[in-house]
């Protein structure tokens, strides 16, 4: 087979992997009814479409929003009655009347299917609760106001409302080319109808998916990306980023992503500005020899690209381009920037980004902000289709997976991944937008918003409690990445706070890389359904009134329920109404208190904790100690939650390669409680990828447990390290083939102490023992007191003992004012104490 033979027929399953639009003539079998002028065709039991052409010539190419013509089979029926046609399926009646032309409110009318939320809608009729989807950029906006116009930020419709249906009109919108590199044509039909209409009730998940049948899947990104990144905008040298790597590593923090902005080439009149083509020698006097370094430390690169001042005579590239578009090479003329003119394109990746693609560079930061549309073509959008450019050049010509990092483009753009939302004020009130920007860009599969963690600009000083906060919520938002505008105050490096401040900073990007596994299965679930990995509680409680209140809540994957902290605390605490949906119960990980759902509670928590909510009995794949997520060496870290039984589905692949949609493997995780013991099985390894270890490393983690009687793997009785003040049990097993099932057995003592709450008890009497010695240091604890302090070591020094010392350590924390006073402590400090632990909690 030739080589040629081989890329045309590699291209074309990556056509068929994510979202490159590839011309086809006609379309699949689910044209259900074809006229003259009318042709309606089933895309998916939930999904119609509906076209009108004054002179029957339908269209077929891919458009912007549509770039699948194929669909699966579908059960509809077809019923022709007089004058009129009837179109259903289980979701939909449709009835238009023959030969009555362009649609209108007197012909066509679609009704909800029995059993759906109710809806019956005709042409013209508005949507009246849309539930919103996303917006360009947080440039300039203080939570959701502009600070210069004081205007709310104008989030565009999404594909979702509480009206049960949403009407999509692509009848104007561009189409693709069938050139081996699909381009951009407009439509030049004029009259003509192009519509999907989507019939769903409140059914927001079967939706989404259905939207990805005609428009595309949310492409899979690296497994390194869900890993922290390094931003900020300033003129880091050669010697000044690998100093900064130095204390990374110095104080084992992973990093996986390094973002070098705009300093990384000339900004000087004469050799560079705001777009920049040549390395900036002052500062990176060999940059080839720094990439190959970073590479070697297992880190990613991006840069920053302004395009849109095109190409001036100084650039290094300009000879290159100018003769490759026909221009002079020896002139002084500005290559002006079009994206539509495909052979500029082809030029600039040629002769500029390929070459440092090759010396190191993995993705591309585009920062559009310039005209927003082309020059050439009337209306085209310029952060739509350079974002298209740059996605689809990389899904054709490189053997890793493509991601981009730029600003949302429109409708479509949910096909091009990481979105960079912008310059963001620097308050609470961002901290305070942003959970509920990233879950209504769900609705439009947008779910992969990177923000500038900490905010950007209009500050004079980073406030280390609002940065805190902002990083714990970055933990579990879709892409943790902070960075900063250009001031030598808005430093971000964790270990430039005070203890306490980076303690937990640190802990927060910890904490993201614990999750890891967690987080990648969801965003497999997110190519595989349309799901975003942070998405709205009203996705899974559509009929609760709450989940549409409690607009900052969200969902992060399916387990895991955020309950964002973004306010200021009060005497060290921050208090939140948390909503917990019925139908289970949701362990409070921080403080290790189990709460029953379907209520509202106030809850506190100190800076080191967060309102993380995880389902009662979840059993979730977290990770071991990493540098970075690159590699495919991680162990496993097999987490079992009380409240019941869980199982979970983990998925692997090869992590950087492009053939994800087939080639990977799943590994079932289940516990079950049956009587005394708890079962964990880690099941068969299914599946295979690329450069998949045979082997693989596993502990179970049961987290709020008593001391076992004893534990087996696979029949063999094991070890087990217990850690009292988290009262979590670890048990190693042995390394050994992932294609074979794994059995831990954990055996009980007929009746163990109530652990609710201990954990996080034990922690912050422990931190006010710790604070109280501070104001009194020839304070000397008494027998009470003292004992409740070391609680959690002593149930690990004796471990026989432990139902006993839970119950002395609840019946002391029970009278603790009175304890307190004992120690003859001033009525102010006792005072103090009792805040400090938060004891009415």
């Amino acid at each position: 087979m030739s080589e040629c033979r081989k890329l045309k027929i590699l291209f074309l399953l990556l056509v068929a992997l994510c979202c490159i639009p590839l011309a086809v003539s006609g379309q699949g079998t689910n044209i259900a009814y074809q006229d003259s002028q009318v042709r309606f065709t089933v895309v998916t039991d939930g999904t119609l479409r509906l076209e009108y052409a004054p002179d029957g010539q339908f269209i077929d190419d891919f458009s912007f929003v549509a770039v699948n013509r194929h669909y699966p089979a579908v059960d509809y029926k077809l019923k022709k009655d007089g004058n009129w046609i009837e179109l259903s399926t289980s979701r939909f009646r449709m009835k238009y009347k023959k030969g009555s032309g362009q649609f209108t409110s007197r012909n066509l009318s679609i009704t909800s299917a029995k059993g759906m939320y109710p809806f019956r809608w005709m042409p013209g009729m508005k949507q009246k609760c849309n539930l919103k989807g996303t917006y360009r950029t947080l440039d300039g906006y203080d939570g959701d106001k502009h600070i210069h116009t004081n205007e709310l930020m104008p989030l565009e419709d999404g594909l979702l409302a509480t009206d049960g249906w949403t009407l999509i009109d692509d009848s104007d919108n561009f189409l693709f080319d069938d050139a081996d590199w699909t381009w951009v044509k407009p439509r030049e039909k004029k009259g003509s109808q192009d519509w999907y209409f989507m019939a769903y009730g409140h059914d927001y998940k079967s939706a989404l998916k259905d939207y990805t049948v005609f428009a595309g899947k949310i492409p899979l990104p690296p497994r390194y990306a869900f890993g922290y990144w390094w931003s900020r905008y300033w003129s880091y040298s050669d010697n000044e980023l690998r100093e900064l790597l130095r204390k990374f590593r110095m104080y084992d923090i992973p990093l996986d992503v390094l973002v070098i902005d705009m300093d990384w080439h000339y900004t000087e009149p004469g050799k560079g500005g705001w777009s920049g083509w040549t390395w900036n020698k002052r500062l990176f006097p060999n940059p080839g020899r720094l990439l190959a370094d970073l590479k070697k430390e297992g880190v990613k690169l991006t840069l920053n690209l302004h395009p849109a001042d095109g190409f001036a005579f100084y650039e290094e590239p300009y000879r290159a381009i100018a003769t490759d578009i026909g221009m002079n090479p020896e002139g002084k003329d500005t290559i002006p920037w079009i994206t539509s003119d495909k052979k500029l394109m082809e030029a600039v990746f040629r002769n500029v980004l390929h070459p440092m693609e090759k010396e190191g560079v993995d993705f591309w930061w585009l920062d559009w902000q310039q005209f927003p549309f082309d020059k050439k073509i009337d209306s085209l959008n310029n952060v739509w289709w350079i974002n298209y450019v740059f996605f689809t050049e990389m899904e054709r010509n490189r053997t890793t997976r493509p991601m981009l990092y730029h600003r949302w483009g429109g409708l479509g753009n949910h096909c091009y991944q990481i979105g960079f939302s912008g310059d963001a004020v620097i308050s609470w009130k961002s901290l305070d937008f942003q959970p509920y920007f990233n879950s209504t860009a769900s609705n439009v599969l947008y779910g992969y918003w990177s923000h500038d963690l900490g905010g950007h600009f209009e500050a004079d000083r980073i406030d280390p409690e609002m940065f805190t906060r902002w990083m714990q919520f970055g933990a579990v938002s879709p892409v943790m990445r902070t960075h900063s505008s250009k001031s030598g105050v808005l430093n971000k490096e964790p270990w430039v706070f005070s203890p306490v401040y980076f303690n937990t900073i640190r802990n927060a990007i910890l904490q993201r890389y614990e999750m890891a596994p967690y987080v990648y299965t969801m965003a497999r679930k997110t190519y595989d359904e349309g799901l975003s990995v942070c998405r709205p509680l009203y996705y899974d409680y559509p009929e609760s009134e709450e989940a549409y209140d409690y607009r900052n809540q969200y969902m992060f994957g399916d387990q895991m329920l955020i309950a964002p902290v973004t306010a200021p605390m009060k005497d060290d605490y921050s208090t939140l109404n948390v909503w917990l949906p019925a139908g289970t119960d949701w362990y409070e990980w921080h403080t290790g208190t189990m709460l029953k759902g379907g209520q509202t509670v106030i809850r506190t928590f100190a800076i080191d904790e967060y309102p993380i909510y995880i389902k009662a009995g979840s059993v979730l794949p977290f990770c071991g100690r990493v540098k970075s997520l690159a590699g495919d060496d991680h162990s496993y870290v097999v987490t079992v939650f009380p409240g019941g039984d869980g199982i979970f589905d983990l998925y692997e692949d090869n992590g950087n390669d492009k053939e994800y949609d087939r080639k990977y493997a799943r590994t079932s995780l289940q516990s079950k409680h049956v009587g005394n013991r708890l079962e964990v099985t880690i099941g068969s390894r299914k599946g295979g990828y690329p450069g998949m270890p045979a082997e693989r490393a596993f502990k179970v983690k049961v987290v709020g447990s008593a001391i076992p009687q004893s534990v087996t793997v696979n029949g063999k009785t094991v070890n087990y390290v217990y850690d009292g003040n988290s009262l979590s049990l670890l048990i190693d097993i042995p390394i050994a083939d992932a294609k074979c099932e794994k059995q831990v057995l954990i055996t009980y003592p007929e009746q163990t102490a109530d652990l609710n709450g201990l954990p996080g008890k034990f922690r912050r009497l422990q931190k006010g023992i710790v604070a109280l010695k501070y104001r009194d240091a020839d304070i000397v604890l008494n027998e009470e007191l003292g004992t409740m302090e070391s609680t959690g070591r002593s149930i690990e020094y004796t471990p026989e003992q432990m139902d006993r010392l839970v119950a002395d350590f609840i019946r002391n924390y029970d009278k603790l004012p009175e304890i307190l006073k004992q120690h003859k402590l001033s009525e102010e400090n006792v005072q103090w104490f009792l805040k400090a632990v938060h004891w009415e909690d």
